[in-house]
């Protein structure tokens, strides 16, 4: 089993910046994918970025140039840094661990609302 806990999400007016972190805790594989996806209300969950523990990233156009995934292969933890963020992004936003089996966090809410 693999524990996730996120946090840093909040209310931002558009243009601002938050930083998302997740942390994993354990039965943690050295190698293994880790990312944010996020999900607006009436809409499916979808992509933001996902890294890999060797540090290959994937982003979705919508956040390219924006937002930048980062980690911590010996704290087990994810970063999310969304800059210039705009309605659109308001979303919960949700961790993901994935290796052997897919585990989920509890979401997190961004609001970019002036």
């Amino acid at each position: 089993q693999v524990q996730l806990v996120e946090s840093g999400g909040g209310l931002v007016q558009p243009g601002g910046s938050l930083r998302l972190s997740c942390a994993a805790s354990g039965s943690i594989f050295s190698s293994n994918t880790m990312g944010w996806y996020r999900q607006a209300p009436g809409k499916q969950r979808e992509l933001v970025a996902t890294i890999f523990s060797g540090g290959s990233t994937n982003y979705a156009d919508s956040v390219k140039g924006r937002f930048t995934i980062s980690r911590d292969n010996a704290k087990n933890t994810v970063y999310l840094q969304m800059n210039s963020l705009k309605p659109e992004d308001t979303a919960v936003y949700y961790c993901n661990y994935r290796a052997n089996k897919q585990y989920w966090g509890q979401g997190t809410q961004v609001t970019v609302s002036s």
